[in-house]
């Protein structure tokens, strides 16, 4: 009998999170929830404690208890020695220090957490390389790059992502005027949380996965290519320096990248995602993201070359600008102008500790929130 993979997940309520459970559902015998950690929902928590029976648990709020599970603190969380997995999945810039601390131990991260990678890139790299550990990526477009590079040696010529283009992809400057929440939120392809949502919508998401790309697989800025295309088939292509291309192809649902990094070297059939149909596709089209509409990509993409606590910046004005937008402070076209604002204003750290990085991008959420205010 195959061995049982034990498995933390940070962000348990989330909607990664969810799905990463829906996965292990479909493998009761392969699978063992060994702890969860989520935000302020506990009533959703408190039903999944009782459906998988985790022996530790952490949540924002009261520390206790939760029927058998025992509270322990994120950190100890991230250091259990019977936890083979952590799928990494909380919110935004939160994620910053469970991914280090993870990273630390020597885990084996299923990422979800892009801001992690994003601020604190090198760092976390590095005590990989110090620790043993390793990153298995969960964002569609870097599982789509990582499975491109297997069994690949130093060839890469470029790294192309795609980006489904979000549901305003075909708007005019006037019409991006007038977007609301609730339009926003809509996703044409991808069933995810909020802030991601609304990341997507901006193109803001693929900026950042720009950055995050240039960590997880160590390529030059200027070999990361976006291309916009709709369909969401292609999740992401590697091109190769005798010009072949390598694409990953699948039904656009967090599951499969979620359940690839989970079973990890293998591959294993689950009858519960759905597959392609290739006699409905009748085309498979790309085209150039339009920056003049979308400019929270040029944004990333040059936090990222600038480097220091710039990406931190972005991440934190980025989290208050999504917050004020969905609240109805600002308006969809203001995040990235406002975006824009704190990062030219900052004085950036070059080099910077886990510290400093956690403190510029609470400056910038804040330097964010008030320029919001001021808008209002």
């Amino acid at each position: 009998m195959d061995s049982i993979k034990k498995v933390a997940i940070i962000g348990s309520t989330g909607s990664i999170g969810r799905q990463t459970l829906e996965i292990i559902r479909s493998f009761p015998e392969r699978f063992h929830v060994a702890a969860l950690a989520a935000g302020k929902n506990t009533i959703l928590l408190e039903e999944q404690v009782q459906e998988f029976k985790p022996r530790y648990i952490n949540f924002q709020g009261q520390k206790r208890d939760i029927g058998s599970a025992k509270y322990i603190s994120l950190e100890d969380m991230m250091a259990l020695p019977d936890v083979d997995v952590v799928l990494m999945a909380p919110g935004g810039t939160s994620g910053l220090k469970p991914t280090l601390w993870a990273a630390r131990a020597g885990k084996k991260i299923a990422l979800a957490n892009k801001e992690s990678m994003v601020m604190a890139g090198d760092i976390i790299n590095s005590e990989i390389r110090k620790s043993g550990g390793q990153i298995l990526p969960v964002d569609s477009e870097h599982s789509a790059i990582w499975q491109c590079l297997k069994g690949e040696k130093r060839a890469v010529a470029k790294i192309i992502l795609t980006a489904s283009g979000g549901p305003f992809a075909n708007y005019s400057k006037e019409q991006m005027e007038k977007v609301t929440p609730q339009q926003a939120l809509k996703h044409p392809s991808w069933l995810m949380g909020p802030k991601v949502t609304i990341d997507s919508a901006t193109l803001l998401n693929k900026g950042l996965e720009i950055i995050e790309a240039h960590h997880l697989f160590g390529v030059d800025y200027d070999n990361i290519e976006v291309l916009v295309h709709p369909t969401s088939l292609v999740h992401s292509m590697v091109e190769y320096k005798d010009g072949t291309i390598k694409a990953q192809l699948s039904y656009p649902d967090m599951r499969f990248p979620i359940q690839y990094a989970l079973t990890f070297p293998e591959r294993w059939p689950n009858p519960n995602l759905p597959r392609l149909d290739w006699n409905s596709i009748s085309s498979l089209p790309f085209r150039t993201p339009d920056t003049s509409l979308f400019p929270c990509l040029n944004l990333a993409r040059n936090a990222g070359r600038h480097g220091g606590t710039y990406p931190a910046v972005l991440c934190g004005a980025g989290e208050a600008a999504v917050e004020m937008f969905l609240n109805r402070l600002i308006a969809f076209t203001e995040i990235p102008t406002i975006i824009e604002q704190v990062l030219n204003e900052h004085n950036p750290v070059y080099k910077p500790d886990i510290d400093t990085i956690e403190k510029e991008a609470e400056r910038a959420n804040n330097r964010a929130a008030t320029i919001g205010q001021n808008k209002g």
